[in-house]
């Protein structure tokens, strides 16, 4: 086989989450590029004409829109028996959806800890853990976290965030030493700074804006077309022997 065919995915059927826009979206539409069908979940995302299905579709693939909030945990359960019945192989898992609130540690109120957590840790942990016993049944599959420049630094007024990618970094190694040699690929993908929604407080603030981008060895902010390329190696055969990698897409922060 070929060092290109084995980035195909031909044949794959991958559920993105938090696929409407940002990342998630570019992860959605790479993974169509490179042949596989997508399931697409958010909490508002439209049943048809999204820009995300839009993406899909101009690839010739299929696109399956879901709508969750993950924050509703018998919500999640009720997605996670919908998607299963309606799709009973997924091959490729991105636990991409995520939140971010922000205030100081000292006046963050119990209402932004309980939200991200149960968003950012809790559902990835419950969706990995249903659709990865699937995968472990048949011997194959391969589950992506997007995680944080923060599962390894603390960050600024985002507590509740930081310990919910902190937690991604080591869900991600706890679920790869168990599934590695059951056939199934558990890795993450950690975003440095991203010009998303997500991060548009820190951009419209010159002082901080000024600041990370002086640390930034790529002298830019990154952008979601950046995950293209990382998101389909993560998602194919190209990363058969890759477990409890955290990839940083960084510019090189973390190198700085």
């Amino acid at each position: 086989m070929s060092i290109l065919s084995s980035f195909d995915l031909t044949g794959k059927i991958a559920l993105v989450t938090g696929c409407k826009r940002g990342i998630g979206l570019a992860i959605a539409e790479a993974l169509a590029e490179a042949g596989a069908d997508v399931i697409g979940v958010s909490a508002s995302l439209e049943s048809s004409g999204s820009k995300v299905e839009q993406a899909v579709n101009a690839q010739g693939r299929n696109f399956y829109p879901y709508q969750c909030d993950f924050s509703n945990r018998s919500a999640l359960y009720g997605f996670i028996e919908q998607v299963k019945k309606d799709h009973p192989t997924i091959d490729i898992l991105f636990n991409n959806a995520g939140n971010i609130l922000r205030a100081p540690a000292a006046e963050h109120p119990d209402s932004y800890w309980d939200e991200i957590i149960e968003i950012n840790q809790n559902a990835q942990f419950i969706l990995t853990r249903e659709l990865g016993k699937e995968m472990i049944s048949r011997g194959s599959g391969k589950i992506v976290f997007t995680a944080s420049l923060l599962t390894f630094q603390g960050g600024i007024n985002v507590p509740g965030y930081a310990a919910s990618k902190g937690a991604i970094g080591s869900l991600t190694k706890a679920f790869a030493n168990e599934w590695a040699s059951k056939g199934v690929n558990v890795n993450a993908i950690a975003p440095g700074y991203i010009a998303t929604d997500n991060t548009e407080a820190l951009r419209d603030d010159p002082e901080r804006s000024a600041s990370i981008l002086g640390r930034i060895p790529a002298g830019r902010w990154g952008e979601p077309q950046d995950f293209k390329g990382p998101a389909v190696f993560l998602a194919s055969s190209a990363s058969d022997y890759v477990h409890g990698t955290i990839l940083t897409v960084d510019g090189g922060w973390m190198g700085r």
